[in-house]
């Protein structure tokens, strides 16, 4: 078929049948789970099982009256309540990024079909149809150019906003069936989800949905995600704490079962009693393990992990960071190596005029040219304003032309170019364009009898002998201050054009020999100030960043030293370096910073890069492949490791990462396999994310040591006090109260400690790092045996006593409910404790305006329980509890506080406090 019949396009028979073959031009995604999936999936969390074990175990010895039947139900409705929590904070999640995601309209596609042309969703595009391409248009499909020269932005796929040359393809020319990393670049095919820069045209799609490139790399994410730090760090602590457990529980009934022998006086007696006797003894031995292991189990730490994962994801969108999967924030806090990508991330993601200075080597700040050198500027901006291919719209966008022409027209300014516009003396009489084998393009306006050029600085450079100094006088040229400026912006990886005037008449494909040379410009794709400042401070946290880019190595170097990445004995390793890896083991010892290619990458073996990669900063070059395979490598050294990705190419990485940081701006893909969305595209929310990321982890740990202290002291109360005849003094239903109550709102305590800056100065945590620290357990230890010893003390001294005793006789109702009071009061007050590590318990309390609140609320809750049981009778006999009075409570409240003071005397004997 010639190109005339194409351009008819399809009929709507053919087009029904393309799509029954090929199918529709959707990249399919992964449906989203429902909420009742993301529960099960929560489920199947250890600690969760352990404790559904535990309360099926405890239910059926309710059957048998040997338990509180609301005990294990209080349970399986703590265990329901994180499930749902969690379901709903991901649910919530999730259907923030679908709103941002449908908010977006689809592109309308300009198609022939039927002979006219016609405009149609890119959802209906098919194969063989032909396509009317403009600039600024997204690509739809793969296919072929038919017609046409147009420039094309390959980021989307590739990562890099490289200008792409498209030409017309010869008739007999095949789109490719297999596609390289090659063909991306080739002279003809155009792949979806790339963008025009200039030109128009017209291509004849060859695949759409996912046959297409796009949707190749969509499919290649069925991997199974990584277990994040914090579900590995939890599962090794519910093992730990089971094991605690078990054995405890084995070892407390074995022992109770001793002490039943010997009360009967031994062996003997005891069997000879019966076997009633026996089971009853058994049944109450096995009780009071159970009732051991769900001391020792922190139910309310997965409780507390979902509502601050919930609470976090609306300070997170503050921030600019959208939260896909809640359990990503605090991932991000946990990161060891952060791969960044570097267009849009590190830099500003466009072209832009950053230098300019006189070709006398002076250089001028750019918002200081008019003041400082007017009459230069007025050259400059006639140089520029008429050598342009660009132009701007009624909307003050710049279209038409490349990216150069693009920073050089908003370096001019709008206003600029409208005056240069209207002014009639400056209209062009004769230009040349920019070609590649010129190197430089000219105008002639007859009004200023001037050519004016801008090209290539050794293509003017050669031809003149006279400049502008700042004042606008022509001086000589000094070539070798003006190569030596060059070069320098060369080094910082910045394309230089110069620009000149003649007072000649222009001659087409030649420079004037009267040129004088205005000035000359650095472009560059900048390096965002804030994300230098962002970087540093990321470094600052022990996070190792590392910039993995498509761009070129000499590029990638120079962003990488402006960004304060590469620094001090920089190596930079080329596929020529790579001989042998001992050698390179040697000549990397002896540098503190490492960049490389991906060609050099790839000849390095595995166990090399994990020696090197501690010093490894900037991967240039680097492909898909490379970013899987540096994550992989990261992994295995027990690493956590996040990646930043915006297109395609970046979703299997970004997949597999601990924490996937995907660009707003990115392609739907990359935004599918992230757990966090950078809704601005900037490293300094990324490092947002992993200072709230820290902070929800320093919170985890202070409910962690807030949560143990309870648990070790009701471990050692229920096991010890009863061999000392001492009956329950807590009973099933306080441990439940405990368990339960105080767990949620223990969450809300501590879970909204403030975002400190001296988290962002902490050493990250290994990913098999156990999430209790040797330092933590060392407090609660102390302070659940403070709390074990004021048991004892209550239970055993006359002083205690002589509160509660009424008409010379305890009244041991009152005695047991102050002992719950002292105690609860006890473990609610150590809040204050766990809040930092300083001697000020009410630093930063302002911060946290729920800890207050909360902390206020269970007192109240607990005093309710003790004083309500004459008023609510079924208050008093669930609880045991019976109301006290004013003194009784007075030295309630005193021992209480008391473990106040006990635990700043642990901090000054363990020098654990900070000064500050």
């Amino acid at each position: 078929m010639n190109l005339e019949e194409k351009l008819k396009g399809l009929s709507d028979e053919q087009v029904l049948k393309s799509r029954e073959q090929y199918g529709k031009n959707e990249i399919q995604e992964a449906e989203p789970e429902t909420f009742l999936q993301k529960v099960l999936e929560s489920l199947k969390d250890p600690m969760l099982m352990l404790l559904m074990g535990i309360a099926t175990f405890m239910l059926v010895l309710s059957f048998f009256g040997q338990a509180e039947w609301y005990e294990p139900v209080g349970t399986f409705i703590a265990v329901a309540l994180v499930a749902f929590i969690s379901a709903r904070t991901e649910m919530s999640s999730d259907k923030k990024y679908r709103e941002l995601k449908n908010s977006t309209k689809a592109e309308p596609i300009k198609v022939y079909r039927n002979g006219v042309l016609t405009v149609v969703d890119v959802s209906e595009i098919v194969v063989g149809d032909i396509v009317v391409l403009q600039n600024g248009d997204k690509i739809p499909a793969d296919g072929t150019l038919i017609q046409g020269d147009i420039r094309v932005n390959n980021a989307s796929l590739n990562g890099e906003t490289e200008e792409c040359k498209k030409f017309a393809a010869a008739e007999d020319w095949q789109f490719p069936d297999e596609v390289k990393g090659d063909t991306l670049v080739d002279k003809h095919s155009l792949f979806k989800g790339t963008t025009i820069y200039n030109g128009e045209g017209i291509m004849e799609v060859a695949k759409v949905g996912m046959a297409t490139m796009m949707g190749e790399m969509a499919a290649d994410m069925a991997d199974e995600d990584v277990d994040s730090p914090l579900k590995v760090k939890l599962t090794k602590l519910a093992g730990q704490i089971s094991t605690f457990g078990y054995i405890g529980a084995i070892a407390i009934a074995i022992v109770y079962m001793v002490h039943f022998i010997m009360l009967a006086g031994g062996f003997g007696p005891y069997f000879a009693s019966g076997g009633m006797n026996i089971l009853k003894d058994v049944i109450e031995a096995a009780t009071i393990a159970i009732m051991i292991v769900v001391c020792a189990v922190p139910e309310g730490l997965h409780l507390m992990i979902a509502l601050v994962l919930q609470a976090n994801t609306s300070k997170m969108l503050e921030a600019n960071v959208l939260v896909r999967k809640a359990i990503g924030i605090e991932t991000a806090g946990s990161l060891n190596i952060l791969y960044s990508d570097k267009t849009g991330t590190i830099t500003k993601g466009i072209l832009e005029v950053t230098t300019f200075f006189t070709a006398d080597g002076n250089e001028i700040a750019l918002d200081k040219i008019s003041e400082k050198a007017g009459k230069v500027k007025g050259l400059l901006d006639l140089s520029i304003g008429k050598n342009t291919s660009a132009m701007y719209d009624d909307k003050h966008n710049v279209i038409g032309g490349n990216l150069t022409d693009h920073a050089l027209l908003k370096f001019l300014g709008e206003d600029t170019y409208v005056a240069l516009y209207e002014d009639k003396k400056s209209n062009v009489t004769l230009s040349q364009s920019f070609n590649s084998s010129n190197k430089f393009s000219q105008s002639y306006i007859e009004g200023l009898k001037k050519t004016f050029y801008k090209g290539a600085p050794e293509r003017l450079v050669t031809k003149a002998t006279k400049c502008l100094d700042a004042s606008g006088k022509v001086v000589d040229l000094d070539k070798d201050v003006l190569n030596a400026k060059i070069d320098e912006l060369a080094n910082r990886a910045m394309r230089v054009l110069a620009f000149g005037y003649s007072e000649k008449k222009m001659v087409e494909d030649k420079i004037n020999d009267d040129i004088v040379l205005i000035g000359l410009v650095g472009i560059r794709d900048d390096v965002r100030p804030e994300a230098k400042q962002a970087i540093e401070e990321v470094q600052g946290a022990g996070i190792q960043v590392v910039m993995i880019t498509g761009d070129r190595l000499e590029t990638a170097v120079a962003i990488g030293k402006e960004a304060a990445l590469l620094t001090g004995k920089v190596d930079v390793l080329t596929p020529e370096d790579i001989i042998d890896d001992t050698k390179v083991l040697a000549q990397v010892e002896e540098m503190d910073t490492v960049a490389l290619s991906s060609d050099a990458l790839n000849k390095l073996s595995d166990d090399t890069i994990k020696k090197i990669l501690p010093k490894i900063r900037v991967i240039a070059r680097a492909l898909p492949k490379d970013k899987s395979r540096m994550v992989k490598l990261t992994q295995e050294l027990n690493l956590v490791c996040g990646m930043t990705g915006d297109g395609v190419n970046d979703s299997p990485a970004l997949k597999r990462a601990d924490v996937g940081f995907a660009m707003g701006s990115g392609t739907e893909a990359a935004k599918e396999a992230g757990d966090l969305v950078i809704i601005d595209d900037n490293f300094l929310s990324i490092k947002n994310a992993v200072w709230y990321g820290r902070t929800i982890y320093e919170n985890i740990l202070k409910f962690v040591i807030f949560q143990l202290t309870i648990n070790v002291s009701a471990v050692l109360i229920s096991a010890v006090l009863p061999f000392l005849g001492i009956e329950a003094p807590l009973t099933v239903t306080h441990l439940l109260f405990v368990n339960l109550c105080m767990d949620s709102l223990g969450a809300l305590l501590l879970g909204q400690e403030p975002a400190l800056i001296e988290y962002m100065k902490k050493a990250p945590r290994r990913r098999d790092e156990s999430i209790v620290s040797k330092k933590m357990f060392i407090q609660f230890c102390i302070m659940g045996a403070y709390l074990f010893i004021l048991s004892l003390v209550w239970f055993e001294s006359d002083l205690i006593e002589q509160f509660f005793t009424v008409n010379g006789e305890l009244n041991m109702a009152q005695f047991k409910t102050g002992f719950f009071a002292a105690f609860m009061f006890s473990a609610i007050l150590n809040g204050f404790n766990v809040r930092n590590d300083g001697l000020n318990i009410f630093k930063n309390i302002k911060k946290n305006g729920n800890f207050i609140k909360v902390l206020g609320a269970m007192l109240l809750a607990t005093l309710a329980i003790c004083q309500l049981g004459l008023v609510i009778p079924v208050v008093g006999s669930m609880f045991s509890t019976t109301p006290l009075t004013v003194l009784q409570l007075a030295v309630v409240l005193v021992i209480s506080v008391a473990i106040i003071l006990v635990d700043l005397l642990r901090k000054l004997v363990c020098g654990t406090y900070k000064t500050k």
